[in-house]
């Protein structure tokens, strides 16, 4: 190893800790992940069936010492070799972001390393970058997840133009509800993926919603209220419920919305480009329905693999490290926004 090409290595340690999962991660120049920890506890809130802020916070307390020391160890580097310390801050559950953003300063102030502060949703989007390091903006993404729902245009490294978002449920929301209503239980997308292989996806015919005054922008709690609707008359009936087929028409109906704004989009702004990112992009149907209509169009698609899809450090520190190269800096006034909009710092 040169003398030069070791310079030119900028390595980021990355802390994720915005909902359920304690994440750090080590990675360098962006897109080349030197280690990626993740610890979860979805089996803990699963007995609640959903996410409890304060359990999640006391968690992350427990295992964040560990997890980064993890992360450190599994890339073989020691924080003198960190060029900086990239953190999430926002948006996610205020508890659970405070302890990767206090952990992040500390870390930054003992070691005497650069500060950055990244967006959630940022990090989902820049997983890509990860997965396709031949991937260079601009092209559109659309993230999905339990908390968010947006179709962006990605302009830019750090550039955003947000065209669409949810007006009421994002999508992971509506499939946990779902998933709840028909007793399968939380995590619900991953357990109503999987049920609706063994069903008919056209059984039953859900709503698909459009929104007056923006066709880009999503709602789900129609969809989610037919679902409860057609359910409650079956009981009331005595007719038998087939959950495999509630499941597939459901899910049908949420990647028929999905697929339809984000092929909109890529044709109306002329993009050749099309990613997805976020917990509900590792949804199989989902990704097949895209990759089916990109294929159509004519358009590139880029899907991270689901360990990138779901919530990691890894994205985390490829978002700081195009930031580092920008020059922003966060100080020790860094503080937790938990509903922090893209683009805004």
């Amino acid at each position: 190893m040169t003398e030069t090409s070791e310079k030119n290595r900028i390595r980021i340690l990355a802390i994720e800790s915005s909902c359920d999962e304690t994440a750090a991660a080590v990675v360098e120049n962006g897109r080349t992940v030197l280690s990626n920890v993740i610890s979860s506890q979805i089996d803990l809130h699963t007995l609640y069936g959903g996410v409890v802020p304060e359990i999640a916070s006391r968690k992350h307390i427990e295992r964040i010492n560990q997890v980064i020391e993890e992360a450190l160890r599994d890339a073989d580097v020691s924080l003198d070799e960190i060029d900086a310390v990239g953190v999430t801050y926002g948006p996610g559950l205020v508890g659970a972001l405070l302890v990767g953003v206090a952990e992040a300063k500390a870390i930054s102030f003992a070691a005497g390393k650069p500060l950055i502060g990244v967006h959630h949703i940022e990090g989902h989007i820049c997983a890509n970058f990860i997965e396709y390091p031949q991937l260079e903006p601009p092209f559109a993404c659309l993230v999905v997840s339990g908390g968010h729902t947006h179709l962006v245009l990605v302009r830019d490294y750090g550039v955003y133009d947000i065209i669409g978002h949810t007006r009421d449920d994002a999508a992971g929301e509506a499939f946990d509800k779902v998933a709840r209503a028909i007793e399968l239980g939380y995590p619900g997308g991953p357990k109503i993926d999987r049920v609706s292989k063994e069903g008919n996806p056209d059984a039953i015919s859900f709503p698909r919603a459009k929104i007056a005054g923006n066709a880009y922008d999503f709602s789900f709690s129609g969809l989610k209220s037919a679902v409860l609707n057609y359910l409650n008359g079956c009981r009331m009936r005595g007719e038998e419920i087939c959950v495999a087929d509630v499941a597939a028409s459901f899910q049908k109906a949420v990647t028929d919305v999905l697929v339809g704004h984000a092929m909109t989009a890529v044709r109306e702004y002329g993009f050749q480009k099309l990613a997805i990112a976020g917990g509900v992009a590792s949804n199989s149907a989902l990704r097949r329905a895209m990759e089916e209509a990109c294929a159509k169009e004519g358009i590139a698609f880029y899907r991270p693999a689901p360990i990138l899809c779901t919530d990691n450090a890894a994205m985390i520190g490829c978002a700081a490290y195009y930031d580092y190269l920008r020059g922003i800096r966060s100080d020790y006034s860094l503080n937790a926004v938990p509903n922090l909009k893209l683009g805004e710092r």
